[in-house]
């Protein structure tokens, strides 16, 4: 039978090995991996990164949901967010005309990462418009090019090999994880792509004409066969002459075209005017540079891409 001391000195060992680890121990494990410090300039990529990305990224997006990449005019607090980045995402083509001045501004010694790299460029069509849009009323340069490549999905499958592999180059550790990411999302992307193509399938030739209120859809345009007729040209910080809106309610009117849509980065007056005075039925919104908070129908790439095509199939599909 055990005594009384051998009682005692048999719970002390049972209450060591239960205590927790002391900071000693603790020095003993090795220290979890520093999370990779990435910036994307605007919502849509800050999807796609965050997707790559995965656990091992710590990703902050400049331009947040519903915002106008556009027009944005980058703090002091951006200066400085990009100061401690490690990578610095960025859509490219001239998309964020204030992007070359906020780095300068920053002095940060991040590797920038240009997106759209590979992508085949389309040419911007704002020559066909009545204002000229190389330079906006803020002084951003916009370029000859469309810079709304990510409209295609095949572009968005671009984006995200650009981004897996700078990825790769700053963190070789995480390549694995980064390969894997990147592969279950371009597979996700092959269906949705599979999905818009037999969703506009079903819309009649005839009735593949629509308004928006910015030109950020030439990409889908040529990838999946909707015309889109739009008063302003790639930049929304621009204002359609009354020629320009003129013009394009008298084509509404010659081609019957049958809904105009507004968009979560644009002002809606103008297109709601068009529909008042052609009878166009407004199909609702599309969205094109920015994404939604969580709470809303377009708060990542694929939701965006799903909702857009909802929306235009709804209108067009059946008179």
């Amino acid at each position: 039978m055990l005594d009384r001391r051998s009682i005692l000195l048999a719970s002390a060992a049972l209450l060591l090995a239960a205590a927790p680890a002391t900071a000693e121990d603790s020095a003993d494990q090795p220290a979890a991996p520093a999370k990779i410090k990435a910036v994307a300039s605007f919502s849509i990529l800050g999807d796609f990164v965050k997707t790559v990305g995965g656990d091992r990224l710590d990703v902050t997006t400049l331009v947040g949901p519903n915002g106008d990449a556009h027009v944005y005019a980058p703090s002091p607090a951006d200066a400085r967010t990009l100061a401690g980045a490690d990578l610095v995402f960025v859509n490219g083509l001239g998309f964020e005309g204030w992007i070359d001045r906020l780095v300068k501004a920053s002095g940060t010694k991040a590797a920038l990462v240009v997106a759209t790299n590979g992508v085949s460029p389309l040419k911007s069509e704002d020559g066909d418009h009545d204002h000229d849009h190389d330079h906006d009323r803020a002084g951003h340069h916009h370029g000859a090019f469309d810079p709304h490549a990510w409209q295609s999905v095949g572009n968005a499958k671009i984006y995200v090999a650009n981004i897996r592999d700078a990825l790769i180059k700053a963190d070789p550790a995480g390549r694995d994880a980064y390969e894997a990411n990147a592969k279950a999302y371009l597979d996700r992307l092959d269906a949705l792509e599979a999905e818009v193509k037999a969703a506009i399938a079903r819309i009649p030739a005839n009735r593949r004409r629509i308004i928006t209120s910015h030109d950020a859809f030439q990409y889908f345009e040529k990838a999946y066969g909707i015309a889109f007729v739009a008063p302003t040209g790639v930049s929304t910080d621009s204002e359609a002459s009354a020629k320009a809106v003129s013009r394009i309610i008298a084509q509404i009117k010659k081609q019957k075209i049958p809904a105009v849509f507004l968009e979560n980065v644009s002002d809606p007056r103008l297109v709601k005017r068009i529909a008042d005075e052609t009878g166009a039925k407004i199909g609702g919104t599309l969205y094109s540079d920015a994404l939604t908070a969580t709470d809303g129908p377009a708060p990542t790439y694929i939701d965006m891409m799903r909702h857009n095509m909802e929306a235009l199939t709804g209108a067009l599909a059946t008179s």
